[in-house]
């Protein structure tokens, strides 16, 4: 049986603080002057494609000018500890690594060792895990990271592939999509991606981090986005699985879903933040027919507003299928809501396609629990859904395990969670 669960409490926690062409191959240059008063070596990676394999390691900190692209059937591998800075540049100029389809990033990194992916305005220094100039309401300061796939997405007409946002159609690479569902696009692992996020056009941006397609084969575990000015990562179509995800600070949205994606996402935290103008989670449908397997889960998340009305839970649209289990939600002001927009997808509710099993949210003051599910359905039937709801005794046992982040910046940066 379906539950949600609820607990008012007196106050908001507060738990937040407030050179080549692009068709050219990519090539790099070494700094041999670090800056003054460091002992920082920079290596530069030129906008362009890299055509060979190559390993970037934690003795030197990379600097993207442009956008860098791990060309189909070459592997670039990331050493743990790895600094990675991007140059400023708006709309199609900038800053991105991108992994093309068919190539690989090989980026592992550890709890003592992160790979650490930011803005060149970022003083932090190697082997450091901050540095000391920025912090999580500072954003659009370079692009972000995207890995595309070939992984089946459902697009518009029912196209097999598509043109991943943030990449002009222009260029020889950003297709995304296929027949593959194991297709994989290598390792990721304790990598925070910091200050980034570019708006392009309306509905066109460099996410923190973008999954285009991207395959069940791709192993993505323990990552970090902060400080994103859209969202923090948004998934188009694909199967990956994506593990131990803190999103902190988003501009947007916290976690958003597009085009049939029909992974996991298990142990996820999304938390707001002053700069934060969008929901905790957006999620789309598919955008072609409607095909098998297209149903997506995220499980054991744990969702912190900013305590105002103006950001909401979840946004569910389109003819989303999805399931949410063990999510526990706090910290919101009492007009928030989750809302079920749009016809198909409260058809999709009433088939149990949009399924919710043991939500936890916690009321501010003066919240009404039976007016936080909104949309386009029948009250009576909303209240009736969830008329089994009990008292949340103990909202730290519910959502997700939060001793994995330790080893986050925004740990570091003293939020609690």
């Amino acid at each position: 049986m379906k539950k949600i669960e609820f607990m008012s409490i007196l106050a908001v926690l507060a738990v937040f603080i407030s050179a080549c062409s692009s068709d050219d191959d990519s090539s790099s240059t070494t700094d041999p002057n670090p800056e003054p008063g460091g002992d920082e070596v920079v290596t530069e990676v030129k906008n362009g494609i890299l055509t060979e394999d190559e390993t970037w390691n934690a003795d030197t900190v990379y600097l993207l000018d442009g956008k860098v692209v791990v060309n189909e059937g070459v592997t670039l591998t990331i050493e743990p500890g790895t600094i990675i800075k991007g140059k400023p540049g708006q709309e199609t100029s900038a800053s991105a690594l991108v992994v093309d389809q068919g190539g690989k990033l090989m980026a592992e990194g550890t709890a003592d060792s992160p790979i650490i992916f930011t803005a060149e305005a970022d003083n932090i220094k190697p082997g450091e895990l901050k540095g000391t100039n920025l912090d999580e309401n500072d954003n659009a300061l370079w692009g972000g990271v995207i890995i595309l796939g070939k992984a089946p997405i459902s697009a518009s007409g029912d196209s097999e592939n598509a043109q991943i946002e943030g990449i002009s159609p222009d260029e020889p690479y950003g297709q995304y999509g296929g027949t593959d569902p194991a297709d994989n696009s290598g390792v990721i692992k304790y990598i925070s991606i910091r200050h980034g996020g570019i708006l392009i056009g309306q509905d066109n941006e460099i996410n923190g981090l973008t999954l285009g397609g991207v395959g069940n084969g791709t192993t993505i575990e323990n990552v970090e986005v902060v400080g994103n000015l859209d969202d923090g990562i948004e998934w188009f179509g694909g199967t990956v699985n994506v593990t131990n995800a803190l999103v902190w600070a988003h501009g947007d949205d916290g976690f958003d879903t597009d085009q049939g994606w029909s992974g996991t996402l298990d142990n996820a935290i999304a938390i707001m933040a002053d700069n934060t103008e969008g929901t905790s989670l957006e999620m789309d449908g598919p955008e072609g027919t409607t095909g098998d397997n297209m149903q997506h889960t995220l499980k054991n998340i744990t969702l912190i507003g900013k305590g105002t009305d103006t950001n909401d839970y979840a946004d569910f649209r389109d003819g989303l299928l999805v399931n949410l289990e063990n999510v526990l939600a706090y910290g919101y002001g009492a007009g928030a809501a989750v809302h079920v927009d749009g016809a198909d997808s409260a058809t999709e509710l009433s088939n149990g396609n949009i399924s919710f099993t043991d939500w936890n949210i916690v009321l501010p003051q003066d919240a009404v629990w039976e007016e936080i599910f909104t949309g386009d359905y029948n009250a009576g039937d909303e209240a009736k859904f969830y008329d089994n709801a009990e008292a949340l005794e103990a909202p730290n046992t519910k959502g997700a395990d939060t001793s994995v982040f330790g080893w986050t910046y925004t740990a570091a940066m003293g939020v609690e969670f």
